[in-house]
């Protein structure tokens, strides 16, 4: 096995950089704080607004969930999935973009630009997720994936330091703007970021598993999406593998996209807010590798039941929170886990399709992986309302995780899985990119 990465493997993996700084500054950070504060100043509940945002992820989410498996049918033709992929990420940068002008006071509108956001970067994913299979092989999907999580972890924390240096500089009136123009100049930052480091992607990887173009092709992707939904069926590894996904996938997204809203209610500041995602960020990283190279030791399927096993804890302990070390505290649990379960996800899974088919396949796997986001949220946003306590809503979510491992337990290895290794690294794996 090779220990340098291809300039595919490469440009593959700088998307993940530019992409992610969406997924901490808009997802996660900047963009919650600057909406809880447009809506809780036109005289919206905290536990309301945090609902409302829930819902809006949820209807991006449904969105894409109808659209992904029959775009990734269509993409499956050559020459389509770099198309795809490249209309779905200028959307992200270009709605990113536009959150600069939209005004601070209308919440709703906020909510509209960050569903047209959430679309775009969740649309792009699909796409990009399928190349994995073009870029590398089999034996390699566990590092590859793993890596290009650590990847976006570290490129991320870049515009990251910005958004966090201008918006505390602001607060401290050293610079002479508000801290609204700070959000602003963080959300611009981001669509910058993002869009400079998806050329690579477009530049350098290309569709090497296709089917050839024929007539009617759009009539004929219907009639391969309805033989996929057979297929999938027929397959009980991939069946049983989508469903698992769907439960524990659910609550790994929902903590993501609602954590910044949790810790505002819980009454932590947004300046420790901002300095806890921040090493969040950087504590993943190393993690998100460690968790590829476990899985070449112990199996891809092994470091999944650790991880959910680490989500489940951190459930049950964010009821019991009280505290900004608290939050310290499930912070760091999810950092050592969050890159992790994802990266090995979409290897394992990419490991169970058909090459030439992969864009549909992964278009299910979209499908199951976004409305799993529709009912995370809306089951933490439906908690929190009706017992008073968003702590609440998060515990909730460990039904998901135990549903999860339990189906989990009973998918088979995929044939032909990389035979478990070594753990250690040769000194050209070293550094992020080699």
């Amino acid at each position: 096995m090779r220990n340098t990465y291809s300039k595919e493997e490469q440009s593959w993996m700088m998307y993940d950089w530019g992409h992610s700084a969406y997924s901490i500054v808009i997802s996660t950070a900047v963009f919650p704080l600057f909406y809880k504060a447009a809506a809780e100043g036109a005289g919206v509940s905290s536990t309301d607004s945090t609902a409302y945002l829930g819902y809006a992820v949820a209807i991006s989410t449904f969105i894409l969930a109808m659209l992904g498996p029959i775009l990734g049918t269509i993409a499956d033709y050559q020459g389509f999935k770099k198309s795809f992929f490249a209309f779905f990420s200028l959307l992200g940068v270009c709605a990113t973009a536009l959150l600069t002008f939209i005004p601070g006071d209308n919440w709703q509108l906020l909510l509209v630009g960050y569903m047209l956001i959430a679309i775009g970067s969740a649309g792009s994913n699909v796409f990009y997720d399928a190349f994995l299979v073009d870029v590398t092989d089999d034996s390699r999907m566990n590092k590859v994936s793993a890596r290009g999580f650590a990847t976006g972890y570290i490129g991320s924390t870049i515009p990251f330091l910005i958004s966090i240096a201008v918006l505390l500089l602001a607060q401290q009136e050293v610079l002479p703007v508000s801290v609204t123009a700070a959000s602003r100049i963080a959300f611009f930052t981001t669509a910058v970021w993002w869009g400079i480091f998806t050329l690579p992607m477009l530049r350098n990887v290309r569709q090497t598993h296709y089917i050839q173009r024929e007539p009617r092709m759009v009539a004929n992707s219907f009639r391969s999406l309805l033989e996929t939904m057979k297929q999938i069926r027929q397959h009980r590894a991939i069946f049983l593998f989508l469903l698992a996904y769907f439960f524990y996938i659910d609550g790994v997204g929902t903590i993501i996209t609602m954590s910044t809203a949790y810790g505002t209610d819980l009454g932590i500041g947004s300046t420790d807010l901002l300095i806890i995602l921040f090493v969040t960020q950087v504590v993943a990283a190393p993690f998100a590798i460690l968790y590829g190279r476990l899985a070449d030791r112990f199996s891809g399927k092994t470091m999944l039941y650790a991880g959910i096993c680490v989500y489940i804890i951190v459930c049950i302990y964010a009821y019991f929170m009280k505290s900004a070390f608290d939050f310290w505290v499930l912070a760091m649990l999810v950092a050592t886990s969050q890159g992790g379960i994802q990266a090995l996800s979409r290897a394992y899974f990419a490991r169970l399709v058909p090459k030439e088919n992969a864009n549909r396949f992964f278009g299910f796997y979209n499908i199951f992986d976004k409305f799993a986001s529709i009912l995370g949220p809306l089951l933490v946003g439906l908690t929190a309302q009706l017992t008073g306590n968003t702590s609440a809503g998060v515990f909730s979510l460990v039904i998901l995780f135990i549903a999860g491992l339990a189906i989990l337990l009973q998918v088979p290895e995929p044939e032909g899985a990389p035979k478990p290794g070594r753990i250690g690294a040769s000194a050209g794996e070293s550094g992020i990119l080699n």
